[in-house]
């Protein structure tokens, strides 16, 4: 049976120590993945108060979970280092970073690169903007208009004019065009109808993080397609993508040890809450919360996180990740390439549950990889 060909990138992360990234870089040239990525974070996902070997193995090599290099200058350290493999940041905001100054370290990568870079960016994550004194007001509406800037530099022939709520250009001179990779891909990370509707009219990709089921990702394409319709725009043009979470283990029962772990349990408390009233649920961080792009880690105690996590049943634990041996991984993944996916960024969970299993994730990372770009099978 063959199955569509599913590009697949590979999330290197943007945390010390940098001799691990290299080594991953290295890996990803090695499997023959299309893409390498990394975040733009000021913090992580874990609270710093549970950051513990007891949690996960890992911190007895990282005394922290919330150290992060700036991604610009880690893309130009790694910018001649990928080969053929393309460069992606997953993704930035156009709140700590003003949008000229973003499409200003695109088009620098477009110098540096062999292909040309993609540039993903979303409407923010409150645990990077909110504790910082920035202001994390109409999020959506802040990117509508960072899209337009970054767009009017991509094309700039001449001073850029400007005039918006949260941004203004007088007569901006922005000459800097791109280099022989050509144009940055501008990738946009959306989810509700608002940002799909953004995503068709500005973006060259696709790049939704929380996981769907094939129907609904369908349905989310079709949204994103129809407004590049409603914009004169060619919608076979848009790359559909995702960053693939997913654990993966040696049979039913490794993964099902893996699932019930604390840390991965955990990241139940990052499905906001509308996927945890889609099962009669109510989110333990109260009815409405935004998940991901909402938690502050560090506004919980330890003793408040660990009673949340024993509120996290496996059945949600499932809905925020692909789990499976790596056969129903790629099964999965599979079902979600005949909904349309065409580029898997892939960001495997086990290696915070021990040693062995990331050895395992990483063990089993090239078949993955070798069966959706192959389709056969």
């Amino acid at each position: 049976m063959h199955h569509p060909r599913i590009d697949v990138g590979i999330s290197v992360g943007t945390s010390p120590p940098l001799a691990a990234s290299n080594a991953f870089v290295r890996i990803g040239r090695l499997f023959g993945a299309e893409s390498a990525w990394m975040v733009d974070h000021f913090t992580g996902f874990f609270p710093r108060s549970m950051w513990t070997p007891e949690f996960t193995w890992m911190a007895r090599g990282s005394s922290s979970a919330d150290a992060f290099y700036d991604w610009q200058v880690y893309a130009g350290h790694f910018a001649t280092r990928l080969g053929r493999m393309r460069l992606g940041i997953g993704v930035t905001e156009p709140v700590r970073r003003h949008p000229v100054l973003l499409a200003q370290a695109a088009l620098t990568l477009s110098h540096l690169t062999r292909h040309a870079p993609i540039l993903g960016i979303g409407s923010g994550e409150a645990e990077n903007i909110t504790p910082y004194g920035l202001n994390f007001d109409r999020p959506v509406s802040r990117l509508e208009e960072a899209l337009q800037v970054i767009r009017l530099c991509f094309d700039a022939d001449g001073p850029i004019d400007f005039e918006g709520t949260f941004y203004n250009l007088d007569g901006a001179v922005f000459d800097l065009k791109a280099g022989k990779a050509g144009t940055p891909r501008l990738w946009v990370a959306a989810h509700g109808p608002r940002m799909l509707r953004l995503t068709g009219r500005f973006a060259d990709g696709w790049y939704p993080a929380l996981p769907m089921a094939p129907d609904d990702y369908a349905r989310s394409l079709a949204r994103v397609k129809a407004s590049a319709v409603d914009w004169g725009r060619d919608p076979s043009a848009i790359v559909p993508s995702m960053q693939v979470f997913y654990l993966v283990g040696r049979n039913e029962a490794d993964v099902e040890r893996q699932v019930s772990h604390p840390a991965v349990r955990y990241l139940g408390l990052l499905a906001p809450d509308y996927m945890w009233q889609a099962r009669g649920l109510t989110h333990p961080f109260g009815e409405g919360f935004g998940g991901m792009t909402e938690i502050i880690p560090t506004a919980y105690s330890r003793a408040e996180v660990e009673s949340a996590i024993e509120r996290v049943p496996a059945s949600v634990v499932a809905s925020n990740l692909i789990a499976g041996t790596p056969d129903q991984v790629v099964a999965a993944l599979r079902e979600l390439g005949e909904a349309g996916l065409r580029h898997a960024v892939l960001s495997p969970v086990s290696p915070i549950v021990s040693r062995r299993a990331a050895a395992y994730a990483f063990r089993t990372m090239p078949g993955i990889i070798r069966k959706l770009r192959s389709g056969e099978g």
